[in-house]
């Protein structure tokens, strides 16, 4: 039978665990082998970054068309106190510090029992499309309703699909007066609902007032910056010895006392940064382990805000 895994859709908890667990049991793809990971250096050229897509997602009536509009300081998106006034997602390119973003605002996404048929349902569908080929996601929250299930729900969407993630607190001119401490409260609220993703930026914005946009999009075009770095092949040999000296894996009881043994780290892809670690046998990284040579990559390079990737390779 195995040891039990405990989870909680509803909160997105222990999913993570779950799906490396299944995972393990898939064959491999014969068309598409692990040798194609190639290593990046910080040496080699990379492609073309492009523009950067931003989507601006969240629950119905949170301000999300507003935020687009304080964005682009123009009425691009019909803006009303009705839920549901978006259906469509609505793409629009501009130039921010010399740099080409592409915003899009989406449909607000409802829970499953409370889509209708219809416009909403496809509009609904195409807000997910619209995460699916961002970079990077804005999560909308309301200052008067912080940390919801369906919060947790599009933060957790966007995580699953390694998309970097922002969340910000709109119509905070309303509690503005309430000080610092309100600010605190509200953050440890999200970060309590989002303890899956705890490196989480959390900004506090008035799209009405126009307050909190430099700040929203300087820390979009850092977030972008950040997923894109590469990182040596030597820094991370380096890395990874200081990292095994320090705490060395744990013996595996199910596989006959066994530990793992890794043997290197490259860095294979960006955006999200994504590291392939070769090991006598990948069912032997406990997932206490792999998260702390996830937090050993973090405090090492910097990556203090966006998701990152490890897969394990045997040798």
């Amino acid at each position: 039978m195995g040891d039990p895994e405990p989870i909680s859709a509803f909160h997105n908890y222990g999913i993570h665990n779950l799906m490396e667990r299944v995972t393990q049991y898939m064959v491999p793809d014969p068309l598409e082998p692990d040798d194609d990971l190639n290593p990046l250096d910080g040496e080699t050229p990379t492609y073309d970054q492009g523009a950067l897509n931003l989507a601006i997602v969240g629950r119905t009536n949170v301000g999300k068309s507003s935020l687009l509009n304080a964005i682009l300081g123009e009425e691009r998106s019909i803006v009303s106190d009705v839920a549901g006034t978006t259906r469509d997602a609505l793409d629009t390119a501009i130039t921010y510090n010399n740099h080409d973003v592409v915003v899009i605002d989406t449909a607000g996404i409802r829970r499953p029992g409370q889509v209708a048929k219809g416009i909403e349902k496809y509009s609904v569908i195409r807000a997910v499309g619209a995460v699916n080929r961002s970079d990077i996601t804005i999560l909308v929250t309301d200052a008067s309703e912080l940390g919801t299930g369906q919060d947790a729900h599009i933060a957790g969407l966007a995580w699953e699909i390694c998309k970097g993630l922002i969340v910000v607190i709109n119509k905070w001119d309303l509690y503005a007066d309430l000080g610092v401490g309100a600010r605190y409260r509200a953050a440890a609220t999200i970060r309590e609902r989002l303890h899956f993703m705890p490196y989480v930026p959390i900004l506090f914005t008035s799209a009405l007032e126009g307050e909190g946009i430099k700040t929203l999009m300087d820390t979009a075009q850092d977030l972008w910056t950040e997923r894109m770095r590469l990182v040596r092949s030597r820094d991370l040999q380096f890395m990874l010895a200081d990292a095994m000296a320090e705490h060395m894996p744990p013996v595996v009881r199910k596989h006959r006392g066994h530990r793992v043994q890794i043997n290197r780290v490259q860095q294979v892809g960006i955006n999200p940064p994504t590291f392939l670690f070769t090991v006598n046998d990948p069912q032997l990284i406990h997932y206490t382990y792999q998260r702390y040579l996830e937090n050993k990559i973090r405090d090492t390079f910097g990556f203090d805000r966006t998701h990152l990737k490890l897969l394990f390779k045997e040798r």
